[in-house]
Formats: structure tokens, C-alpha cells, sequence
């Protein structure tokens, strides 16, 4: 693909809100309460969520796999969670949720030719989506690391729905993208409280924005410290010339580990996948359902 980066991007902004619904949608958080678990917060339900296609899995596991929750946050939740619900359970329960909060937005469209026609395109790039190319999380060559979260969502039995199978390819790339995201971070010598913190440094949230992560001041400030030995940021928070170009090759890095599925579908099939989205992307962040600033940097890196 002509330009690659910029459009590998491009389909993971599109794809990242429609995936996001699972952890912000009212019909979420109604099929979580009905597991069991306090819906009070939104923590418990995300792990589980996300968690799920790894099996029964442990913190250390998620904190891996995750890359930037503190482990103390971590295990506030996590095994806790399968005691609540076990994994099989949240799996059919998640597909429920995205199902109501699908139909919610869109209305009998889910069932139209558009829908249907979007899940095979995504499917199609969904299913050549494999483990991180660099090793990081997931190569082979690296005995004992988690398969990831990417392989995990893809060894999952397809929905049968359009809709669903939408949302399930999704859920795919943006998994699979985020593999190859912390196998990146690893190249540049960044760990995860490094990577939060020269990915403010850069712009892409308020510093607020990453406390969601769990990671209390004296960690923060240590790794702020750390950047500031290696020339990445300044004193103030700022990334210095030498760590915007590390976080934009971290960026790079990504969108490369990230290409495949897209080359696989082709520029014709990619631009009409984009073009379907168009659509149904509007009405999710039009909807107020998630929130205005991420962790993700969306729309700002």
C-alpha cells in the first residue's frame, strides 16, 4: 500500500471506537452487574472483558500482556475476577453486551448488507493477523511470554451475526496491533510506566489521563527521571527533541507489526472497509459513550 503507515493508522482510528463500546456501553455494564460484578467502577468489568480470551488468567499474566497497568492495580482485580464469573461465561457475556449496545447505536442496520458486507472485509484482514513480528509478546522464539492478546482473541470461535463478526475482527486487529505496540516499546527501551510517560511527554493526553493506569506519583516521577537521564524529556514533562523522535519511531514500529492484515485485504478492500465505517465511527463518538482524551493518544498522535 501506497503510504502504509499513515493508512494502517487509519483503520485502527476507525476500528479502536467500534471495539471500545464493550467497556463504556450502558448494555455493558447491565450484562456485567448480572454476572456479578460491582459495576459501581468500570475496573472489574474491563478486566474480565479483556481478560477473558486468555482463559482463567493470572495478574502476572495480565500485567504482561496489558503492559500499562501497575501490577498493584492488577491485582485488585485480577485472578479476584474469575471467582465472580469464569472465562467461558464473560466471553457469551460480552458477545451479549456488544449485541444490545450494537443495536442501541444502529438499529436494525446491523442486519443490512452494509454490516454484513464490512464483517467479511474485516474478517478477511482479521484472520491474517499473526503473533508480533519482533518476538516481543508472543514469538516463538520466546519461550514463557504470553501468547498475547491478539492470538487470544483470534483462536475464539467466530460470531455468526455480521455485527458481531464486525466487532470480533476488531476486537482482532486492535489486539493484534497492540502486540506489536508493547514489542516496540520493548525495542526502545521503554517500560510501562516509561511508555506512559513519554507518550504524555509528547502530547498524546494529560498526564491525569494515564493515572487511570493505576501508577502513583513516586513511579511516575522515577521514570520521568530516568527519561530525563536519557535525554527524552526535560525537567518540566516535555519530550525533548531526541523523545519525540523515539516515540515516532515506537509509532512507526507499531504501524509496521500492524500492516500485514491490511496488505492481506488489499487497497481496494481497505478503502472500502474505511468507507463503510465512516458511518457507524460517527455515531459511536458521537454518542458520547466514550471518553473525549484516551490513553491511546487517538486523534492526537
Amino acid at each position: 500500500m501506497t503510504g502504509e503507515p499513515s493508512r494502517v493508522r487509519q483503520m485502527w482510528h476507525l476500528l479502536e471506537p467500534l471495539h471500545a463500546v464493550l467497556y463504556y456501553a450502558p448494555e455493558a455494564f447491565e450484562e456485567a452487574a448480572a454476572l456479578g460484578y460491582d459495576v459501581g467502577e468500570r475496573w472489574s468489568s474491563y478486566f474480565a472483558w479483556r481478560a477473558a480470551p486468555l482463559g482463567a488468567a493470572g495478574a502476572g499474566e495480565v500485567v504482561r500482556t496489558f503492559h500499562s497497568f501497575a501490577p498493584a492495580m492488577v491485582d485488585g482485580y485480577v485472578p479476584g475476577v474469575w471467582a465472580t464469573a469464569a472465562p467461558d461465561a464473560v466471553l457469551a457475556a460480552r458477545l451479549r453486551a456488544v449485541d444490545r449496545a450494537y443495536r442501541a447505536l444502529f438499529g436494525d442496520r446491523v442486519e443490512g448488507p452494509e454490516f454484513a458486507e464490512a464483517a467479511a472485509l474485516a474478517r478477511r484482514a482479521a484472520e491474517a493477523a499473526g503473533p508480533a513480528a519482533s518476538g516481543g509478546v508472543g514469538g516463538a522464539e520466546a519461550p514463557g511470554i504470553p501468547s498475547g492478546l491478539g492470538p487470544a482473541n483470534s483462536a475464539l470461535p467466530w460470531p455468526d451475526a455480521p455485527h458481531l463478526a464486525l466487532w470480533h475482527a476488531a476486537t482482532v486487529l486492535r489486539e493484534h496491533r497492540g502486540d506489536g505496540h508493547v514489542a516496540a516499546l520493548a525495542e526502545a527501551g521503554l517500560d510501562p510506566v516509561e511508555s506512559l510517560v513519554s507518550f504524555a511527554a509528547v502530547g498524546a493526553a494529560a498526564p491525569e489521563v494515564f493515572a487511570s493506569r493505576g501508577w502513583g506519583a513516586p513511579e511516575w516521577d522515577a521514570a520521568g527521571r530516568r527519561l530525563q537521564e536519557r535525554g527524552l524529556i526535560v525537567a518540566d514533562g516535555a519530550a525533548t527533541k531526541a523523545g519525540r523522535e523515539l516515540r515516532a519511531k515506537v509509532e512507526l514500529r507499531t504501524d509496521e507489526e500492524a500492516a500485514a492484515p491490511w496488505r492481506e485485504l488489499g487497497e481496494p478492500g481497505r478503502e472500502r472497509l474505511a468507507d463503510l465505517l465512516g458511518e457507524p465511527w460517527l455515531e459511536v463518538i458521537g454518542s458520547g459513550l466514550l471518553p473525549s482524551e484516551n490513553t491511546l493518544g487517538i486523534g492526537k498522535v
